[in-house]
């Protein structure tokens, strides 16, 4: 299998804003400024869709879908209803990029928290279309399965027992496209949960990824991010908690998940 590593434009990235650089952190944050926001492909109330203003990869169409005007705001702090609306649209974004044939394969993924390799705060989505490279190459079906938190006919919640990364990944996939508001209040849950009592609360940061699955359906992957282990570094090797943790972990989950219906009820 051929590496064939994506080519990061280092000059075009010198004048990128970066909230988590020390020397940076009163910059002006460019999402706040929607007033002068250019490239903007579409818009759904507060939520903007539009070309990133660096691009820094080689080969690729760069946009990045603006989730909130809230500066500080995140999928595990918006409410139930503004969460089901911006997962459709994105996903409705992601869809019309994938449709173009002038792209091999589309990476759609979000960034939170300052060891998630992000560079801004203000809550955003990312969806990138790559003309040459294959972003799924090293992506198995069984990354998509795991303990098993959740089942209907539609969806599907697990922790993964085949981490892309490790050590704690929570995936929540919808087979069909059809069930959608389920489908994002399991991610919305997810991120609460990963943020706010996992690991007794020492994550704060994550990776979102999304994945079109084989059947039809999209998985929505939730990574935590702390350092990456240098078996992942140095060798491509994930890793994952033991079956005792993982089962603990998945039924936490689903209580977690069962108290969020509840005190939304």
């Amino acid at each position: 299998m051929n590496n064939d590593p994506l080519v990061f434009q280092l000059q075009i990235a010198r004048d990128k804003p970066h909230s988590y650089r020390s020397d940076q952190k009163q910059a002006h944050c460019p999402f706040c400024d929607v007033v002068h926001l250019t490239d903007i492909y579409q818009r759904q109330g507060e939520m903007i869709w539009l070309k990133n203003k660096f691009p820094t990869l080689k080969d690729t169409l760069q946009t990045v879908l603006i989730e909130s005007p809230v500066h500080h705001g995140d999928i595990s702090s918006y409410s139930k209803v503004y969460n089901r609306r911006l997962m459709k649209f994105a996903l409705r974004c992601f869809n019309q990029v994938k449709a173009d044939p002038r792209f091999r394969s589309v990476a759609w993924y979000k960034n939170f928290g300052p060891w998630s390799g992000g560079s801004l705060i203000h809550p955003h989505m990312q969806i990138v279309g790559l003309e040459h490279e294959d972003c799924y190459k090293y992506i198995q079906p069984n990354h998509f399965e795991g303990v098993e938190v959740y089942r209907d006919a539609d969806i599907e919640v697990n922790v993964a027992e085949h981490t892309v990364q490790g050590y704690t990944e929570l995936n929540v996939n919808t087979l069909q496209q059809v069930h959608l508001d389920l489908w994002a209040d399991w991610i919305r849950a997810a991120t609460k949960y990963m943020l706010g009592k996992m690991y007794d609360k020492r994550c704060q940061s994550y990776n979102l990824f999304f994945y079109p699955r084989d059947d039809g359906g999209i998985c929505a992957k939730l990574v935590s991010r702390f350092y990456a282990s240098p078996y992942f570094v140095g060798y491509k090797l994930s890793q994952v908690n033991d079956a005792v943790t993982l089962a603990e972990t998945a039924a936490d989950f689903r209580n977690f998940f069962e108290k969020e219906l509840d005190v939304n009820a």
